[in-house]
């Protein structure tokens, strides 16, 4: 009997991040016996800073974020998925797409990778406790000053949420190279989150989205709203937390709706030093195809980025109506900067609000550490 064929993939520690892989690695060698997928998990953390390149060397399929992209596209670590051969799946998986999932992946007219989950920030809200979540800044204040707003603020968080506010007011964000953003809008956007800080938990300031819906969802005294955080399905699925919570769309300035979240999510990414490059893009494909997305994905705890799943009455009625809930944010979502040197950026730029926030730079020294930063990246 032949030996297998063993694929070896990286993904990021989560049971939504892993749990969806383990089942459709299980499903496919049971479709294909010759083949093994065999994955592996890193930390959240690991998962925004570990280089593609790195990753590349050691395993044949990678989930990634979609900013690395920038950097590895030209670099030749990344196996393009963009093919003759499957061209009739790739434009149908661009038809299928959940706002811009799909093309976060597309870099100089190239796929280095399929979109397999899709996240942005969004609301949540306790339903046992309110039922009529805020739509406007305004309101989103009056209900923190009441003691009931918490949100991450942990610097990735925080500069993902000031780019998203400074893009819910229409703000150009490094659209040149010279300019990151316009000082007014900037001063706009921080002086509202200096105002919200104060009146959260103080601990906000050092958790991420997973710490805030684990405060939610598990203990009876804790916040009813967050406005902001990467949505997370689990926590409105039956028995995964003891309070499930309820998704919604973020609320914006004004009038200007959910528009301007930053989109994150997931795609799945081959390496091109892989052997078995063939076998390994025969499986991103079918786990990012509607029927996988719709079925096995979502049943493994995986959100998708499929709107074929999205749509689907099963996968709603378990999830509290997530993807309804949330759509209209997914749809005006922005796609962060990929330039190569936007990583650098990031980076940094979380810590420069974040300093902000604790009261350790006034307003005028963080926009001008913000811009100092985006011109060192942009050499």
């Amino acid at each position: 009997m032949a030996e297998p064929v063993i694929l070896r993939g990286i993904t990021w520690d989560h049971s939504r991040g892993f749990d969806p892989m383990v089942a459709t690695a299980a499903a496919f060698s049971a479709l294909c016996p010759e083949v093994l997928i065999k994955w592996e998990k890193r930390s959240l953390q690991a998962f925004a800073d570990r280089p593609i390149q790195d990753m590349a060397r050691e395993y044949d399929l990678m989930v990634i974020d979609h900013p690395h992209v920038g950097e590895v596209a030209k670099t030749g670590v990344l196996q393009a998925l963009d093919s003759k051969n499957r061209a009739a799946m790739l434009a149908d998986l661009a038809r299928q797409s959940v706002g811009p999932s799909h093309e976060t992946y597309n870099i100089d007219g190239r796929q280095w990778a399929l979109a397999i989950d899709a996240a942005t920030p969004v609301a949540c809200y306790r339903p046992d406790v309110m039922q009529n979540p805020p739509k406007c800044w305004d309101d989103v204040i009056k209900l923190a000053q009441q003691g009931k707003v918490a949100f991450a603020l942990k610097p990735i968080n925080a500069l993902m949420i000031f780019l998203g506010l400074a893009r819910n007011l229409d703000a150009d964000i490094a659209v040149s190279p010279e300019v990151l953003i316009d000082s007014a809008t900037g001063t706009q956007v921080l002086e509202a989150l200096c105002e919200i800080a104060v009146l959260m938990d103080s601990r906000c300031l050092n958790m991420d989205p997973i710490d805030i819906f684990e405060w939610m969802g598990r203990q009876e005294i804790a916040p009813s709203y967050a406005p902001f955080g990467y949505g997370y399905t689990n926590y409105s699925r039956d028995g995964y937390c003891q309070y499930p919570l309820v998704f919604a769309d973020a609320p914006g300035f004004g009038d200007n709706g959910p528009r301007g979240t930053v989109i994150g999510g997931t795609g799945i990414a081959v390496s091109a030093q892989s052997k078995h490059k063939d076998i390994a893009e025969d499986y991103a494909f079918w786990i990012a195809s509607a029927e996988c997305q719709a079925g096995l994905f979502f049943e493994a705890g995986g959100q998708p980025a499929n709107a074929v799943a999205w749509d689907s009455a099963a996968c709603n009625g378990a999830s509290r109506e997530f993807f309804s809930n949330t759509r209209a944010t997914l749809e005006s979502s922005w796609v962060r900067p990929r330039y190569d040197g936007y990583m650098g950026f990031q980076a940094v730029g979380g810590d420069i609000i974040h300093d902000c926030l604790c009261g350790k730079a006034s307003i005028a020294q963080t926009l001008a550490k913000l811009q100092n930063a985006y011109l060192r990246s942009r050499t």
